[in-house]
């Protein structure tokens, strides 16, 4: 990693004064679901930060799993990175356009193999908009390169794990909406039965950003939203969601606090909530 890496997050106000780095590359990781009547492709194309190229999360997945967006192998991984232009030496600024809602899945991506040269706009394409920062349709292409993942880590859970960590009682924690969690509200994925992974807690990602800016809430705001959702985050903690993404949230802001104990369940919901036996706990 670069002895320059300013960490994780970085504020509009870097970014704004690191635009040009040679070595760097922002990325629009938006995701928007199919409910939304969205398209973060063509959203992207119509305004976007300038040096900045779109990271395909739908893309950059394993094509073998009929789920969307699921982790991709290690060699997916690293062709379709170095086909955007990033290589071993390249510092990756992602953003997406709700604030903090997809980009916190690059750079657990990465992380995952291994590579921490990664950061997050914090607040993403809100609060530089907010803060004036310039929007262009002028589309920055960069010629592709070599990237290598040397580890994997161990970031990823699944479905097995899970269930283990459920039945043993360890602390799991779920970012979706209170009333997805209780089985309340409809879920957004059709199929998916109503309420949550037995035994799990619930922290709904919005609750760790400021509502107006989208940025990270501070350090002793976060270890207060964990302590009142009853996990221990002491404790080694199994990560879920919707679908994988804003668990990532939940991931970066443990990171923030100086935890690092945990793994993200990529089916998460998605995938659990289909699985008729697995076991599910509703409150509705």
């Amino acid at each position: 990693m670069s002895p320059n890496y300013p960490g994780p997050l970085v504020s509009t106000q870097w970014l704004t004064e690191h635009l040009h780095d040679a070595n760097l590359c922002i990325v629009d990781a938006t995701v928007h679901l199919p409910d939304t009547g969205r398209d973060a492709r063509v959203e992207f194309l119509e305004q976007h930060i300038p040096n900045s190229i779109f990271f395909d999360l739908s893309d950059i997945a394993d094509p073998e799993n009929p789920l969307p967006r699921k982790v991709p192998n290690k060699q997916i991984f690293c062709t379709k990175v170095g086909d955007l232009g990033i290589d071993n030496n390249t510092h990756v600024v992602a953003y997406d356009t709700p604030g903090l809602y997809s980009a916190a899945r690059v750079w657990w991506l990465f992380r995952l193999y291994g590579y921490d040269n990664v950061s997050i706009l914090d607040g993403g394409l809100t609060h530089w908009r907010q803060h004036g920062g310039e929007i262009t349709t002028q589309l920055s292409p960069r010629e592709p390169r070599i990237f290598e993942a040397e580890i994997t880590r161990d970031l990823l859970a699944l479905k097995d794990d899970v269930l283990k960590a459920s039945s043993l009682g360890k602390e799991i924690l779920d970012a979706r909406t209170p009333g997805r969690f209780s089985g309340q509200e409809p879920d957004r994925y059709p199929g998916a039965r109503p309420g949550h992974i037995p035994r799990s807690h619930n922290l709904y990602w919005a609750h760790l950003l400021h509502p107006e800016t989208r940025e990270l809430l501070p350090k002793e705001k976060l270890i207060q939203r964990f302590s009142e959702s009853g996990i221990n985050i002491d404790n080694p903690l199994i990560l879920t969601c919707g679908s994988g993404v804003t668990a990532c949230i939940l991931a970066l802001a443990l990171d923030q606090i100086g935890r690092h104990e945990w793994r993200i369940y990529d089916g998460s919901w998605d995938e659990w909530g289909r699985d008729h036996d697995l076991p599910v706990e509703s409150n509705a």
